[in-house]
């Protein structure tokens, strides 16, 4: 529950630190006083959207500060203890807004997003306005209402998730549709090209092997010209060769060795060059001998080498590269064929999905329609209290489960029929200003009754509402407060004395600065604002004598 506000520099608050209790306290105060502002500082806190104008004039920040006891609220110790925020059994939530514009969000005096604060928040607030009347009338708020009434939270992020991962199947699916008569004109090339290539039985390296081979054949005749005039001036010719002319030149410097022995290591240099020229040479005419004029051959590696040569000019590509191109191709092939593969697997988990969503859409129409009949006994029994005798109020709900969203397959909405035999009609077709603000109330409070959040705020939500139907506000919002804390922002006197505590909010001008101030009210003080709600400024014997009135029949119950 909330236990404190501290308010600093907001709106036309300087200064202010309110202490809350349990149950139900109300505030009240004059028109333009500023009741609604420890509302609008709280919200704040909570990670509403600030604003520049938020911020007194001439200061440069406002601040806000709430105090929450979490003892028994499991939901927001574990929200704390799983983002590393959690400090005992307190939650301090701090919000400081610039001049500029800009604020910054504490819990528990680390600085968090504000969305944080929304998160936080929502596990110890709900906060109910004077237009939520409005928002009554609204399809997805009923939707809302019904669901929060019925706690199908889980349930609805279940059938999300489910539908999230339909949708993202049925459009993967569509895109592959659309593009399949794409991927046919482009599959069909690419088998053309793969198939091509696959039939040429590229080997790796063998383009620069027949190359070399080519080159061989084709001069072959040069070759081995060239090779054996080489052989015959090495070693066969018989009028003078290479080897002859070295082993004749060995010989006279053995004999010149007996003479001066520094010859010796150019011998040995020498004889080692006889040695290689022998070897090169018998090497040179093994080459000469394996040399063979084959034209069939130079004609089938000539046919070869074109066929390289033609298909790296198709696919723009080196020789020596057509191997990759082909890998590269036949792997844009397989993941084409995969497409359609794809399809067909699409369609099976598209089936499943739908499945699935269809039993989670069930599940939960048959809850929303569990907890739709009690609201329609509980919310017609509220209505007829405050005032409308006759009237009748029922949730429709209409399922089809060819309908596929987040939400679910169903269409609600909340019919009402006001007066004694009319039909059943949509509430904002039926319903006059006031009837609709009463019916919001009813319906606020009852499904209030299983919200969650331990701190319940109402923000003048009995515009419209006088006399006995008044009392009756106060009444149900007094049952309310049983179970949880109520604050209830009112103008009226017959609401305003049913709260265990109330507060009184009070402007004054001091130096032209207009400055709100809240004070908690004791009996007397509270017997004297409620004689001025019931009479205007003057405060008479007749309306204290109201007031007490009011306060006793409150307080007897």
């Amino acid at each position: 529950m909330l236990l404190s506000l501290a308010i600093k520099n907001f709106a036309i608050v300087s200064q202010l630190e309110v202490n809350w209790h349990n149950q139900m306290t109300t505030i009240t105060g004059e028109t333009g006083a500023g009741k609604s502002i420890a509302i609008d500082a709280l919200a704040q806190a909570l990670g509403e959207r600030s604003e520049a104008s938020m911020v007194r004039a001439n200061t440069d920040k406002a601040e806000v500060i709430a105090v929450f006891d979490i003892t028994n609220l499991t939901s927001a110790q574990n929200w704390l203890k799983e983002h590393e925020l959690f400090n005992d059994d307190e939650c301090i939530l701090r919000r400081v807004i610039s001049k500029e514009g800009r604020s910054k969000a504490y819990i528990n005096g680390s600085q968090v997003p504000a969305s944080q604060l929304k998160g936080i928040g929502s596990l110890l607030v709900s906060i109910h306005g004077q237009h939520a009347h409005q928002l009554l009338t609204k399809p997805e708020h009923q939707r809302f209402m019904l669901d929060q009434y019925a706690g199908n939270q889980t349930l609805l992020n279940k059938l999300k998730a489910n539908y999230l991962d339909l949708q993202s199947k049925t459009s993967e699916y569509k895109q592959l549709t659309e593009k399949q008569a794409e991927f046919s004109a482009q599959k069909q090339l690419l088998q053309y090209q793969v198939d091509e290539l696959n039939n040429a039985e590229l080997i790796e390296g063998e383009y620069q092997e027949i190359e070399q081979e080519h080159k061989r054949l084709h001069h072959a005749n040069s070759l081995q010209g060239d090779g054996q005039h080489a052989l015959d001036i090495l070693h066969e010719n018989e009028n003078g060769n290479a080897y002859s002319a070295l082993q004749s030149a060995l010989s006279l410097l053995h004999k010149s060795s007996n003479l001066d022995s520094r010859l010796t290591p150019t011998i040995e240099l020498l004889d080692s060059a006889l040695i290689q020229l022998d070897e090169g040479t018998s090497e040179l005419r093994n080459y000469i001998d394996d040399l063979e004029l084959n034209p069939a051959r130079l004609i089938e590696v000539e046919q070869r080498l074109n066929l390289y040569v033609e298909l790296s000019r198709k696919h723009q590509v080196f020789p020596e590269q057509l191997i990759e191109k082909l890998e590269e191709l036949t792997d844009e092939l397989n993941k084409l064929t995969n497409s359609d593969n794809r399809l067909i697997e699409l369609e099976s988990e598209i089936e499943l999905a739908k499945n699935s969503y269809k039993e989670l859409a069930i599940e939960l129409t048959n809850c929303r329609l569990k907890f739709a009949k009690q609201l329609n006994q509980k919310i017609t029994a509220s209505m007829q209290q405050l005032n409308m005798a006759d009237a009748v109020f029922e949730i429709e709900i209409k399922s089809d489960p060819e309908t596929f969203t987040q939400f679910g397959s169903d269409k609600i909405e909340f019919l009402v029929s006001a007066n004694p035999g009319q039909p059943l009609q949509p509430l904002l077709k039926v319903a006059s200003g006031g009837e609709l603000s009463r019916m919001s109330l009813a319906i606020q409070v009852i499904t209030a009754q299983k919200v969650t959040t331990p701190t319940l705020l109402f923000d003048e939500v009995d515009v419209g509402v006088s006399g006995p139907t008044a009392s009756a506000v106060g009444k149900l919002m007094r049952e309310l407060s049983n179970n949880t804390q109520v604050i209830c922002v009112t103008h009226l006197p017959q609401v305003a004395c049913y709260g265990h505590q109330q507060q009184f909010v009070n402007k004054q001008t001091h130096s032209g600065m207009t400055q709100t101030s809240m004070e908690a009210l004791n009996q007397t003080g509270r017997i004297d604002e409620l004689a001025r709600l019931l009479g205007g400024d003057t405060i008479s014997a007749t309306t204290k004598a109201n007031a007490l009135e009011l306060l006793s029949i409150a307080h007897a119950h």
